[in-house]
């Protein structure tokens, strides 16, 4: 889409996830690491399981698994009672240095990002972004989507906050350092159900993403291998997902992202919100 003709008079930020939306097409690194720190400790963790709680800060990712009840009930059989918090800081301590070891290897941004994130920026809209990262895992992640030339105007990660996703504290954390507002002329993009959920908490315009991200689980090239009524029949049940969450709209990756920020701002110019600020939800009748 063309910059002269891409215009936004009512968006005034943008809020992008990483891994799922801008980077490492089906966000693969973090379950292989999760699997391998509790495979690390004896307790088998399947690929589902691994990404169930995906979006979270990290060490609620490990504690959320934890938590599942067949991963809980493995734990017991081995240790004879729960994980405990010492468990998941133990976890979560092999996880740091495991997860920037390969980082370097899935941080190949996802096709189109760059033009999109030219086209919003040739509007006038500022990029900000989140993730489950921590600071020392985006050192590795930021300079290499730098010099593929995806550079937002901030990143926020878990550990600038006091609690992560789904809460909305990254979401508000970024506007701030943006300097910008009110929420509800901002958009969140997340290929997870809890960082749909933050945004939605925050107040913003939410847009999932399908096809590149978690509930997907698969890589580019995997993607490319895919049947097409198989694939047809992968986004229609993540595309569900997200709907029964209120999601705004729903994309296969960033590159479809543009039309839809169209609608957004004609629908902030009609005097429409976020769905999230609907009657029902608001409880009046």
């Amino acid at each position: 889409m063309s910059g002269d003709r891409f215009k936004l008079e009512n968006i005034r930020a943008v809020v992008l996830d990483w891994a799922g939306t801008t980077i490492d097409y089906g966000c693969c690194a973090p379950p292989r690491v999760f699997r391998e720190v509790f495979q690390s400790r004896g307790v088998e963790v399947s690929e589902r399981q691994a990404r169930g709680p995906m979006g979270m800060a990290k060490w609620e990712h490990i504690q959320a698994i934890a938590n599942n009840p067949e991963v809980r009930e493995l734990w017991i059989r081995k240790y004879g009672l729960p994980a405990t918090k010492t468990d998941i800081d133990f976890l979560f301590k092999e996880f740091v240095p495991l997860q920037k070891e390969i980082l370097s290897s899935y941080s190949q941004l996802i096709p189109g990002t760059v033009d999109v994130i030219d086209t919003l920026r040739s509007a006038g809209v500022a990029i900000g972004s989140t993730t489950g990262y921590t600071h020392e895992h985006m050192e590795v992640v930021l300079p290499l989507a730098a010099k593929q030339g995806y550079k937002p105007d901030t990143t926020i990660c878990s550990d600038d906050v006091s609690y992560g996703r789904p809460r909305p504290w990254m979401h508000y954390e970024a506007l701030k350092r943006l300097n910008v507002d009110p929420v509800w002329q901002t958009v969140k993009v997340d290929d997870t159900p809890v960082g749909i959920q933050a945004g939605q908490n925050a107040g913003a315009w939410t847009v999932a993403v399908c096809l590149s991200g978690n509930e997907i689980g698969l890589s580019y090239d995997a993607v490319r291998c895919l049947g097409n009524e198989d694939r047809a029949h992968r986004i229609a049940e993540v595309k569900l997902k997200f709907k029964q969450l209120g999601t705004d709209f729903i994309i296969d990756t960033v590159a479809d992202l543009p039309p839809v920020m169209v609608a957004i701002d004609q629908k902030i110019a009609n005097g429409e919100l976020p769905s999230f600020f609907s009657r029902s939800k608001l409880g009046v009748s």
